[in-house]
């Protein structure tokens, strides 16, 4: 087993042991009749539009523009929000509190806040900058695909088209017979880095959330390279929301399942991942720029349906279900692409 450097041991006792100095949130992107915007969950049964509680807010403390603040320091998409960095999230805060003083009645009126039970909730970045998938990076996985453990981390990239919400339909390809699961722990990025040291990766993280990094195992087979089998339109489910890091002191301590229809088939610890978050950052930073909204997906463990004897594949019909400790519950039902095509999907 791959022992603890003195670094890994510092860092960690860090995350567990430092008293936490910010509110956490739960990031969500939803659409509401027609308009996708972010907000934040309220009590897991409200969803809170932070753009416009932010500007109500700026009114009520005369701000002369408090529309064009709100849109600079809270914008309604994602991407830019996580660009605002701490300043961003610290107004998010703000707003958060502000709300849980007024009228419920009024802030529905206002469109500030909203049922969760009448939105969509989408991934909560519908369009990630870059997404970088980690192999074998569990060695009960590497394990039972009979593979050696990475001696460096092993990469693979994805394309944001793949990227689809919680309730939104994995559709298998045409022309691929053995699509799987695999349950993963996805770290957010906050803020810009390039070079970043172990010792400070984890200030650059803005949160976790969960993805499902969906795979054909047989066009994944075709050549040494991953990434045909891992980016078809709808293989990248994500969310429910993106929880701040301020929730999660200590990532490498979550538990982490999945179910296909009723049936449990992956159920691990984010403890047993061979790279820690702080050494993965630390990697990529040195091959290329870390920015606001990459995601990084930390590898799955044992379980997946490849390595059943037979081999159990995803088929039409499907649901597939992902919890991990703190982040929510991600579900999928699973569609065949003719089946879409003749529904005018």
């Amino acid at each position: 087993m791959k022992k603890m450097t003195l670094l890994s041991l510092i860092i960690l006792f860090s995350m567990v042991f430092v008293p936490l100095k910010a509110e956490a949130l739960k990031l969500v992107t939803y659409t509401f009749e027609g308009e996708m915007r972010i907000g934040a969950l309220l009590d897991d049964n409200k969803v809170v539009d932070l753009n416009r509680a932010y500007q109500a807010l700026l009114q009520q403390r005369g701000d002369p523009r408090p529309e064009a603040m709100a849109a600079a320091v809270v914008p309604s998409t994602m991407l830019e929000f996580l660009q605002g960095g701490e300043r961003s999230l610290e107004a998010a805060r703000e707003a958060m509190a502000f709300v849980q003083k007024e009228s419920a009645s009024k802030l529905k009126a206002d469109g500030i806040l909203r049922d969760l039970a009448l939105v969509k909730l989408e991934a909560p970045i519908p369009r990630p900058s870059k997404i970088t998938n980690l192999g074998l990076n569990y060695r009960d996985h590497a394990a039972e695909t009979g593979q050696e453990v990475p001696k460096v981390p092993l990469l693979f990239g994805a394309y944001p088209s793949a990227v689809i919400g919680p309730g939104d339909a994995i559709v298998i390809p045409m022309g691929s017979e053995e699509p799987d699961y695999e349950a993963e722990l996805g770290v957010v990025i906050g803020k810009r880095g390039k070079h970043i040291p172990p010792e400070k990766a984890m200030d650059y993280i803005a949160g976790y959330l969960i993805v499902n990094d969906v795979s054909a195992r047989d066009w994944q087979r075709r050549t040494s390279q991953f990434l045909i089998g891992k980016t078809p339109d709808t293989f990248k489910p994500m969310g429910p929301y993106l929880v701040t890091k301020d929730e999660i002191p200590n990532p490498h301590n979550l538990t982490i399942k999945l179910w296909v229809n009723d049936e449990l088939r992956q159920n691990s610890n984010t403890g047993q991942q061979v790279f820690k978050i702080w050494e993965v950052i630390a990697y990529i930073s040195n091959i290329w720029t870390l920015e606001p909204g990459d995601i990084i997906s930390t590898g799955t463990p044992a379980g997946v349906g490849q390595a059943r004897k037979p081999p159990i594949f995803l088929k039409p019909g499907d649901r597939v279900r992902i919890e991990i400790s703190g982040l929510g519950l991600l579900e999928n039902p699973v569609m065949a692409e003719k089946q879409v095509v003749e529904e005018g999907g």
